[in-house]
């Protein structure tokens, strides 16, 4: 809040306080509903603001939380991929078959991880190269990888897994969970990588105007294929965390996390237009996502009700998105008018 506030004094004087306040509100929006739900909770149930349940938030947080890092350069880039919660299955069940197969460990990870990679390469060149819409090209992915993980574990889980490989999700580091330590690295390689390479600088572009981006020289096919790598290669991470810590690999798994993740980004004030987002905010939306599941179990609600809360909050932040995007444009059109 006070960084934001700093900022405005250096803006240059040709910018309005208005313009400040439309450029700013959804990250001041987003930081103010995290405020909100974690009052809120905390009012309701006793049990809500104590160390055991907010580290236990930040631990079921971060599988969602590194699935939206790869969604939130998806998005901006104008994209959208529905495949992440079938290649977390796939992931999961092809590097618990290699564990069971007597891989080493760091073998095992890395050919899960390449499994996750190679499903949004693939994903990347038929939208990129074969020109299918993203919706058509990860809708089929989505059922391609979880038939095929069905097809590989014949619809049967793969549990039991050694300590060691455990210890990603069960761990601790100076009391701090493993998987929130995990999530904290991604989310500072993501902000650097997204504000201070060309990869984050050419997704905004091709997010903001492709055509444009293409006349200016950047090879947009290559960047939006390697962005969908990057996001099945983060599914494939979150995968990992999550067989460790369930101890088992189905094929099931991850039904829903490409709403969850979806929901996170939007909810941190990445425009699903495309060219508009902030890896802190995608961070805070998963937060929030993480703070009303955990908030309704304490207060008993069913998994049905839970589901029409979080639908809810995915259509009031979409409407939010909507709104606020048209008073920027009329905000910069009466300022070029002016």
């Amino acid at each position: 809040m006070s960084f934001l506030f700093v900022s405005f004094l250096f803006e240059r004087n040709t910018v309005t306080a208005r313009e400040l306040i439309v450029q700013n509100s959804r990250q001041f929006g987003t930081l103010i509903g995290l405020f909100v739900v974690t009052l809120v909770f905390t009012i309701l149930s006793p049990y809500f603001l104590t160390v055991s349940n907010l580290l236990n938030i930040a631990e079921q947080t971060s599988i969602n939380a590194i699935i939206a890092v790869g969604m939130t350069f998806v998005i901006i880039a104008a994209g959208i991929d529905l495949s992440v919660g079938s290649i977390v299955a796939l992931s999961g069940v092809v590097l618990a078959g290699m564990l069971h197969g007597g891989q080493p460990a760091p073998v095992a990870l890395l050919i899960g991880l390449c499994v996750g990679a190679v499903c949004g390469l693939t994903n990347g060149l038929f939208i990129s190269y074969g020109r299918l819409p993203a919706f058509i090209a990860t809708l089929g992915m989505m059922s391609v990888a979880r038939g095929t993980a069905l097809f590989y574990t014949d619809g049967r889980p793969i549990s039991g897994f050694s300590a060691e490989f455990r210890f990603l999700a069960t761990g601790e580091i100076a009391s701090i969970p493993a998987p929130v330590i995990i999530m904290g690295i991604i989310y500072l390689i993501a902000h650097f990588v997204l504000h201070r390479t060309k990869l984050g600088r050419y997704a905004y572009a091709i997010g903001g105007n492709e055509e444009a981006a293409t006349l200016s020289g950047i090879n947009t096919k290559l960047v939006k294929t390697a962005i969908y790598a990057l996001c099945g290669f983060l599914s494939a991470l979150a995968a990992v965390i999550l067989t460790a810590r369930l101890n088992s690999a189905q094929p099931i798994a991850g039904m829903m996390y490409e709403l969850d993740a979806i929901a996170a980004v939007v909810i941190g004030g990445t425009s699903l237009m495309g060219g508009e987002g902030k890896i802190s905010g995608t961070l805070i939306g998963a937060f929030i996502m993480g703070i009303l599941r955990n908030g309704l179990n304490l207060l008993g609600l069913s998994s049905f009700t839970q589901q029409i809360v979080i639908g809810s909050v995915i259509i009031l932040a979409v409407l939010i998105d909507m709104t606020l995007r048209k008073d920027r444009k009329l905000t910069l059109g009466k300022g070029i008018f002016s």
